[in-house]
């Protein structure tokens, strides 16, 4: 007989544990066999449209020090604001991008991806929202995962129009700017202290 539902409880949070790499990254990890490539190392194939970047950044704690056992995914359309998605409806995305990376922090707390600049996307009521692109961090000790997003140091004009950059504490927006330098975005993500990362309840 097929349960209903309204039966089903909430499986209570857990922290991510010391094993973080090895069940999201188990190639990182020596672990080999398990699949050819880990789970989001490559967003990008030949014959990607857009401009190519690499977003690099470091994760720190409270105290400045690099976390380096955590993994940070990231989210985000192509060059034409299209997301790779079944969702997707306004058009058919960059089918040599996939819009979704992962990579497990190093021992200075360094992570890297390379990808695409993404275009702007409809946001609420009617709203556009500036290139940004989504991470979710997660690390032992972190309950559940943090969410926040990176937006381009080169897009000033767009990102004073973000209707989510306009409901930021306006001192706290630089956390959320990346860094552009040529063809690389540099973007630190801090959990606490001064200067921590705006995240987002979603």
């Amino acid at each position: 007989m097929v349960q209903h539902l309204d039966r089903l409880r909430e499986t209570p949070s857990q922290t991510a544990g010391p094993y973080v790499h090895i069940g999201l990254t188990p190639n990182v990890c020596g672990i080999t066999g398990v699949t050819p490539e880990d789970l989001g190392a490559r967003m990008v194939a030949d014959g990607v449209r857009g401009e190519r970047i690499t977003i690099r950044g470091r994760v720190l704690d409270g105290a400045g020090r690099p976390v380096n056992d955590c993994v940070v995914e990231i989210w985000q359309a192509d060059a034409a604001g299209l997301y790779n998605s079944p969702m997707e409806h306004r058009g058919a995305a960059d089918p040599n991008f996939t819009g979704f990376g992962r990579c497990a922090a190093d021992e200075e707390g360094v992570f890297s991806f390379d990808t695409v600049k993404p275009g702007p996307v409809p946001g609420p009521r009617g709203a556009t929202m500036a290139p940004h692109v989504s991470f979710w961090i997660v690390a032992r000790g972190i309950n559940i995962g943090l969410h926040t997003r990176m937006y381009f140091s080169d897009e000033e004009a767009a990102n004073r129009d973000d209707p989510v950059l306009r409901r930021v504490v306006p001192a706290r927006v630089p956390t959320l700017i990346g860094r552009r330098e040529g063809d690389t975005v540099h973007f630190d993500i801090r959990l606490q202290g001064e200067d921590e990362t705006v995240f987002f309840d979603v």
